[in-house]
């Protein structure tokens, strides 16, 4: 299992905090010290939709004035790519080729406790 997000979220801090506490190991990849391509997340994006992964409602969105450049999936791509902070986060792998994106406890004891 890895998770991705930043340490300073305190939603990653949830999610490490559930792994680390139900004993789930895991590998943690910080966008501040390891960024994530456009490779990988295309490898995310047939699982997921678009905007479930694609951060509009953050900080780095609203900096970059993303939302006047009304941006296709393409573009969206090329911004997570060049700009992690607009990943959603955390983005967790698990299981064979899995992907969960953000933290619900609820959901977590389903996924990770349950299955």
């Amino acid at each position: 299992m890895t998770i991705y997000g930043i340490k300073t979220c305190s939603t990653v801090g949830k999610a490490r905090k559930f792994m680390k506490e139900n004993g789930i190991e895991f590998k943690f990849v910080d966008y501040k010290v390891e960024s994530v391509g456009e490779e990988k997340i295309r490898e995310w994006l047939k699982q997921l939709d678009i905007n479930v992964l694609f951060n509009s409602r953050g900080t780095k969105y609203r900096d970059l004035k993303l939302k006047e450049l009304n941006l296709d999936d393409e573009g969206k791509i090329a911004w997570m790519a060049k700009e992690n902070y607009l990943l959603k986060r955390p983005v967790i792998e698990y299981g064979e080729g899995k992907v969960h994106v953000t933290y619900n406890e609820d959901v977590y004891r389903e996924i990770f406790l349950l299955s």
